[in-house]
This record gives structure tokens, sequence and C-alpha cells, in this order.
């Protein structure tokens, strides 16, 4: 049974500044996914905790994080000149990408949902920790801020974007020929650049959920999520022979000996192999007498009609060999 899922409020430290974070837990779970902001925004974004939900929903732990400080957010507001400081974004997402790891204690991949220039921000981070990012997802994105840095993203990445949003379709389109990594681009018709109409965010949350999921689930073995059913084992005359060792080799077998074996002695008359416990690892079986009875001759077969005499014309042939034989030796003289 599993438990609920623990929303904690963090102040994550980043060398000179310190960050603002809001993260979300399910027990247990499946993935870390980081929020990179867009232009303008922060970690209370409602399109961003939408998804969140959805990620927690699914088993994933979200990390929403304020990428300025309150003092910058207010130089931000004024002046504009923060939100597309594309280096600035990505280094403050580098070292949240490094810290998480750290507190973990992990080297599971870390995910990247990245809004806007937040998208910018999260692939040249996946350029830049190609071992640490296992996936990168990104809503209404600025992949074109990255255009230097996307030949060196390892990271399967997913690229959303709305119908009607058209300029930035254009720069996904581009973004997407450069990538040489497992990339998509999925197009929402009838969406805008912030999704707000009916269905649209709906669709965003389930694309990130199943992208995630697929490339980020700890749960499952080295192929993922998409594990093939094992196929019930046949039966009959279909089955598969028991592949049996043979005497000579029973116990090396047994005892996973196999690459020193050791010839076992003659078998001495009357004694048979039976797998029975060896001296020691890798030594040779030893023979034990056979407990078969021996075979009784079979008795010589009654005349027919129950007389106690064959007559002539049925003697067995053993019979009248023995009595030709007799009657050569009698006429060359030869005692019998």
């Amino acid at each position: 049974m599993s438990a609920g899922p623990s929303d904690e409020a963090l102040r994550i430290p980043l060398a000179e500044i310190t960050l603002d974070a809001d993260v979300v837990r399910p027990m247990p779970a499946r993935g870390v996914v980081l929020f990179a902001h867009g232009s303008g925004s922060g970690r209370h974004s409602p399109r961003n905790a939408y998804v969140a939900g959805v990620l927690n929903r699914a088993g994933l732990t979200t990390v929403l994080v304020d990428l300025l400080s309150p003092e910058e957010e207010q130089l931000d507001l004024a002046s504009a000149e923060l939100r597309f400081d594309i280096d600035l974004l990505a280094d403050r997402v580098i070292r949240l990408v490094d810290w998480l790891q750290h507190e973990s204690g992990s080297a599971a991949p870390v995910g990247l949902f990245g809004a806007s220039t937040g998208a910018g921000a999260a692939l040249v981070a996946a350029a830049a920790r190609p071992g640490a990012v296992g996936a990168v997802v990104s809503r209404g994105g600025r992949p074109d801020l990255a255009a230097a840095h996307l030949v060196g993203v390892a990271a399967p990445t997913l690229l959303i974007v709305g119908g009607d949003d058209t300029r930035v379709v254009e720069l996904n389109r581009g973004a997407l020929e450069q990538l040489r990594v497992d990339k998509r681009l999925e197009i929402i018709k009838g969406a805008t650049h912030l999704f707000e109409e009916p269905g649209a965010l709906e669709r965003v949350g389930e694309l990130a959920r199943h992208w995630f999921l697929e490339h980020l689930d700890t749960t499952s073995s080295s192929t993922g999520a998409h594990l093939a059913k094992a196929a019930p084992p046949q039966r009959g005359r279909h089955r598969p022979p028991i592949s049996r060792p043979s005497p000579r080799r029973y116990d090396a077998w047994r005892d996973g000996a196999s690459s020193s074996l050791v010839r076992p002695p003659p078998r001495p008359r009357g004694a048979s192999w039976v797998p029975c416990r060896s001296p020691g690892r890798g030594q040779p079986m030893v023979p034990r007498p056979s407990r078969a009875r021996p075979r009784r001759p079979r008795p010589a077969p009654s005349p027919p009609g129950g007389g106690g005499r064959w007559p002539a014309t049925h003697l067995p042939d053993r019979t009248i060999a023995y009595v030709r034989l007799n009657l050569v030796a009698s006429r060359a003289g030869v005692p019998g």
C-alpha cells in the first residue's frame, strides 16, 4: 500500500544565491522532473502547476522552482532584461540538476520540463549534463535560444507547440532538424501560446506524462516501461525437451564445476552409475553395485499334450542337433 504524496517548500542554496522551490514527492516515486518556468513567470505558474499535478498522479516527483531571486524578479519586471538571459537561466538549471542528484544520493537521471524561455535553458542544461538529464519536454518553448547547444543534447526531447502559435511552430521545426536524439514534435490544433483553449493543457499534461514515464521510470527494468509479456509455457508435444546432464558429468553440472571435469574411473563389472553424492566439488562420482536381481534361466518347454517325452516329429531344434551329434560320435567309435 503506497502512502500519499508529501508537499514541501524548500530554499535551495546555489553558491551566491538561494532559490525558493515547491517539491511534491509521491510514494513510491518513479522519477524526478524539474520545471523551468518561462519569461515573466515563476513556480506559481498555474499552467506548470497543472502539469505537475498530472505527473504527481503518475508517480513522478516534481520540483517547481523560481529561477530568479526576489530581487532579480523585481529588476526583470522593470527592465525585462533577465527573462531572455539564457546563459543565466541555464546556469541555474544546471546547478539545480547537480543539487538534486547530490541530495538524492542517486545517479538516476532527472527530467526537465521547460516553458517558453525556460525550454531553451532546459536544452542548454541537457547538453551540459548529458548523463544527468534523462528526458526533456518543451511547452511552447523557444529552442532557438539554445541553437548552439542543440547538437550536444543527448536526452530524448519532446517539443509541444500550439497549432495557432505559428511563429513558435516554425522555430520548433527548425530546432527539430538540429536535434540528433530521440525527438518528436507535437502540434496541438487550435491551441495558442499559453494553451488556454479547452482541452489544450490537458493534452500537454498527457503527452508529458507518457514521455517522462517512458524515459524516466526507475521502477522498471533496463528495457523501460514497455516490457513484453512473457509467453506461457508450451504444453504437450510442443514442450521443449528437458536438458539433463550425462551421468559422467552429473556432479560437475550440479556443483557448477563444468570447467574442471575429472574423468571417472572405469565402471566395475556388475556396477551401475547412480547420481549420488560426490566426495568433493568437481570430483568423479562413486560407482555403486547394482541392486538388480540376476536373471533366472528360462525353463525348458514342455512337450505338447502334457506327456513326458517329445514325439519325434515335434522335437525342438536343440534336441535334434544333440541326437545327431551323438549318432555321429557313436558311428566314429567315440565313447559317449
